[in-house]
């Protein structure tokens, strides 16, 4: 059995009534809508962000979920989805997840609309229902996850990136929506407060050990649907580079800048680049960091009862930091 059906084996019943509620939730009375969110839930992900939710609801809800659960999770997908709509747009992508995207098939006006479109209906998923304080942890994550992408493309301009602000860009960019929800999955079953704010905690040092582990492949760590030093083609500074960087001398940093701001595109010296970096040990540091996350979302899981949703939980843990796609 692959780790994702062992994650979803005790959620198995309340994701496949997502699946028909999330695909509900989608519906429009414009038939080109209909087409493209029909594309797009045929071409749905591995749905790790419900997962989360369910498995959540499941651990701290004495094993039942509600209406309200269903609704969180159809929410976070739905808002998570726009998002890569949107991301497709913003950098120019023409795949996603093995197949054409959006703004691909329908051209960049129609895929800012279909985004704007998933996000208005996640929103009003929440008002509809009065679900407000599940409203509340979302739409704290979208605003975090805007302001993490624009941080992101100021820094990059003079690839000024410090070890602090790379934190705080993946924690706002990553780590706030896994964070959500997971809160969403304590809030939808009336969770105490500390129990929520112990679980948004957990999602998101889960969502800094994922996005870490994604600067990863960027060196050549296995296949994950992206081409090998596509980062560093799209000028986005990775862990690895900030601590090369902090450990070569003035003289390499400035050919590393160099290359990453003028030759991006020069295959022999992004690959000579990567070299560096796997020399100065900057896999190492990362690998390093990413354990530390993940043994600290560890600590945290061990404060709740042991059971199947617990366990699921730590195997998700262990399949972000340790999956070769």
């Amino acid at each position: 059995m692959k780790t994702i059906e062992k994650i979803k084996k005790p959620i198995y019943q309340e994701m496949e009534m997502f699946e028909k509620k999330f695909s509900q939730s989608m519906s429009s009375k414009v038939a080109l809508l209909n087409r493209i969110t029909h594309f797009i839930v045929n071409r749905k992900g591995k749905q790790m962000r419900p997962m989360l939710v369910f498995l959540v609801a499941k651990l701290l809800g004495k094993g039942k979920v509600n209406e309200r659960t269903y609704r969180g999770a159809s929410v976070i997908e739905l808002i998570h989805t726009a998002t890569l709509v949107h991301d497709d747009v913003v950098d120019d992508s023409n795949k996603r997840r093995g197949f054409f995207s959006i703004n691909a098939l329908w051209k960049n006006k129609i895929a800012v609309l279909v985004g704007d479109y998933l996000l208005s209906k996640g929103l009003l998923l929440s008002i509809e229902n009065e679900d407000f304080d599940l409203l509340k942890i979302i739409s704290v994550a979208v605003r975090e996850m805007s302001q993490g992408e624009l941080l992101q493309i100021e820094k990059a301009r003079d690839l000024d990136i410090t070890e602090e602000i790379y934190y705080e860009i993946i924690r706002q960019k990553t780590a706030t929506l896994l964070a959500a929800c997971c809160a969403l999955g304590a809030q939808s079953v009336d969770a105490p407060k500390e129990e929520v704010e112990n679980m948004h905690r957990f999602g998101e040092l889960l969502g800094m050990a994922f996005q870490i582990k994604d600067d990863l492949f960027d060196y050549g760590e296995r296949k994950i649907g992206k081409p090998i030093g596509i980062d560093i083609k799209e000028k986005k500074m990775t862990l690895p580079l900030i601590y090369t960087l902090n450990t070569v001398s003035p003289k390499e940093k400035r050919a590393i800048i160099n290359t990453v701001k003028n030759h991006n595109k020069d295959k022999k010296k992004v690959n000579d680049l990567i070299a560096l970096v796997k020399a100065k040990g900057g896999l190492d540091f990362a690998i390093q960091k990413m354990e530390e996350y993940k043994s600290q979302a560890k600590q945290l899981l061990s404060d709740f009862p042991k059971n199947e949703y617990r366990d699921a939980l730590e195997l998700m843990l262990n399949y972000v930091t340790e999956r070769k796609i």
